[in-house]
């Protein structure tokens, strides 16, 4: 009777752990004050939870940081029975802003195989959060950022941008410089941002130094720390009104977590500071875009200050031999926007596409340096010819108006080619008689084939047929039987068992020679297990040395290999707590795993040779 008595006693703690290891309690204070800082947590008493997902949190909730997820084990031994305990809890720093009584909705994760939800929290917002600035001014004095306390209110005046450009009022393809700058009070550690693509400029970022370097500057009579963040030069394509928008950055900034449970600092890295988000808008501004004036003949598109150079590589040339002409265009403006540069060649000279190097960089004023143009030409005739001037029609900024840059003329002197090049001369008539016909004749030699010589419909041809369809359906025959077996879920676990004890021992090997013990046997219980499971096709939350015992009698293993196979779990889980070498314990353990998995494998493969 009294052993009966214990088992139902035991039976009952059992069904009560389970129970409370499959719940998720959610705490949150009551009432908090607009502007507060309070924590969000929801914690589960067991380590076997995966897909946490917490309920919708209200608008009138700011998430500042999370979730944080923190694990907490304790282990126990009684009268030489182990066991043991672990916890999981996620962590949300929440910032309540606006009055109103709110309700948090469950959350929800999967505990132990199954979909497990929390209690819902009611919160109470009211009043406004007191902020302790009795020091702020003693070190904004000093022009350095304070370290707020955690659940400090950061408002627009502690921390903002400011957008502006160089002129807001241009003509077409005119650059404008635009730039954000961050005043700051706060410890701000990151900002990220980016301008949109805008179909109305054409947009290049300017390189600035990744190290951001503060300055401090006064502004409505507080030192703010200052730096230029982003730098952005446009030019626009179209005219009008252009709106650039606004910019949504999104910050780091970090306050200082007075109120820290030191337990819980211990368990998540002992820091006394969290960073929490905190997004800023950079206003939009508009930009006046006024049309160029009427385009003259031969205008470029360019939209600046430049000057222009021209030089031939050469003055005297053989027909038929190749000449270079270098076209370079410098200056300030829209230089990757130009058009290349026309030449008014002689009739007997043929003009080939340039090639065009790009010498130029991005600086504050716009795109500055020069547009090289090596335009190749060939003379086709003997004879004295003028190479007329290269002309650059473009828009000076500066005058408003439009100007015509003019190289010099260059005389080539042309002598009768001598044959040897490999361009052929023809004369104008001669080109155009060339061009009705349909091909030119061919005058090598052409290779005969015989009368009905072909690879199709030969023998040859039937027999590759032949030899791709044996090889498809061979393929074919292979890859439905393997499709066959994967799908057995139950027997292709089976036959991974043994990789997956490997891998894992392996992982355990590892940390017995870092000398983690604890990290160790939990690797080893973790091979054991999952490769039994594994084996007899059960999840690991239903295993117990009894049926594991029963599985593998009924599967014809041997009692001695099913002892030893439990002494290999018991020896794992009394070495963890036993005095003496640790390093000894751990080798101990492990070559009893290793040779408990070796004697059911070599008896599972021994009993398949058999059949």
């Amino acid at each position: 009777m009294k052993k009966q008595l214990i088992l139902i006693i035991s039976l009952f703690n059992f069904y009560i752990a389970t129970m409370v290891a499959q719940q998720i309690t959610g705490r949150a204070p009551s009432h908090v004050a607009v502007g507060e800082q309070f924590r969000l947590s929801y914690t589960v008493n067991t380590d076997d939870v995966s897909g946490f997902r917490a309920g919708n949190i209200p608008d009138a909730f700011e998430v500042l940081m999370g979730p944080s997820t923190s694990t907490q084990s304790s282990y126990q031994m009684v009268n030489g029975h182990t066991s043991s305990s672990s916890s999981v809890t996620y962590t949300y720093i929440l910032s309540a802003t606006k009055n109103g009584s709110f309700t948090i909705p469950a959350a929800h994760a999967t505990v132990n195989g199954k979909t497990v939800h929390s209690n819902e929290l009611h919160v109470k917002v009211s009043g406004t959060a007191q902020q302790g600035n009795s020091n702020a001014g003693g070190q904004r004095s000093q022009g350095n950022s304070q370290m707020r306390a955690a659940g400090s209110h950061i408002s627009g005046s502690d921390l903002f941008i400011k957008v502006s450009a160089n002129k807001s009022h241009v003509h077409e393809q005119e650059p404008i410089l635009l730039t954000y700058k961050v005043y700051t009070l706060v410890d701000l550690t990151s900002l990220n941002g980016k301008m949109p693509d805008l179909k109305s400029f054409y947009t290049r970022e300017v390189p600035l130094p990744q190290q951001k370097s503060f300055k401090v500057e006064s502004l409505n009579g507080r030192p703010y720390r200052t730096v230029t963040w982003q730098q952005y030069v446009m030019f626009p394509q179209t005219t009008g009104k252009l709106e650039i928008p606004s910019i949504t950055y999104e910050g780091m900034v970090v306050l200082q977590n007075r109120n820290v449970d030191p337990f819980e600092a211990f368990f998540n890295g002992g820091s006394g500071y969290v960073e929490v988000k905190k997004e800023i808008t950079a206003p939009g501004i508009t930009i006046t875009v006024d049309p160029l004036p009427a385009h003259p003949a031969g205008f470029s598109g360019g939209v600046g200050s430049f000057s222009l150079t021209a030089q031939l590589d050469k003055k005297d040339v053989k027909a038929n031999d190749p000449v270079t002409l270098r076209v370079i265009v410098s200056g300030t403006g829209n230089l990757k926007l130009i058009k290349q540069p026309v030449l008014n060649l002689p009739k007997d000279f043929d003009q080939y596409d340039a090639k065009i190097t790009d010498k130029t960089k991005l600086t504050t004023n716009g795109i500055e340096g020069s547009m090289v143009y090596d335009i190749l030409m060939v003379p086709r005739h003997q004879g004295k010819y003028e190479v007329p001037p290269v002309e650059f029609t473009y828009f000076d900024t500066q005058t408003n108006s439009y100007k015509t840059l003019r190289s010099q003329s260059f005389m080539l002197d042309v002598a009768k080619g001598d044959g040897s090049s490999s361009v052929t001369a023809y004369t104008g008539e001669e080109v155009k008689q060339l061009n009705k016909d349909i091909r030119y004749i061919k005058t090598e030699n052409t290779p005969l084939r015989a009368v009905g010589d072909y690879f199709f419909g030969s023998v040859f041809y039937w027999v590759s047929l032949a030899v791709l369809l044996a090889v498809f359906i061979s393929l074919f025959i292979i890859f439905r039987h393997r499709a066959i077996e994967n799908a057995n879920i139950g027997k292709m676990r089976g036959k991974r068992a043994n990789k997956v004890a490997v891998r894992r021992l392996r992982v355990a090997d590892k940390l017995l020679k870092a000398g983690k013990q604890n990290e160790f046997y939990d690797e080893v219980l973790r091979a054991l297990w999952g490769y039994v499971g594994d084996k007899l096709d059960m999840p690991v939350t239903q295993l117990s040395r009894e049926n594991i015992s029963q599985r593998l009698t009924e599967r014809g293993v041997d009692n001695e290999t099913v002892t030893q196979f439990i002494g290999a779990l018991d020896e794992c889980e009394y070495a963890r707590y036993a005095p003496g070498d640790a390093s000894g314990n751990m080798n101990k353990v492990y070559d009893a795993a290793i040779q408990a998995i070796m004697k059911i494998e070599d008896f599972m493969k021994s009993k398949k040779v058999k059949k």
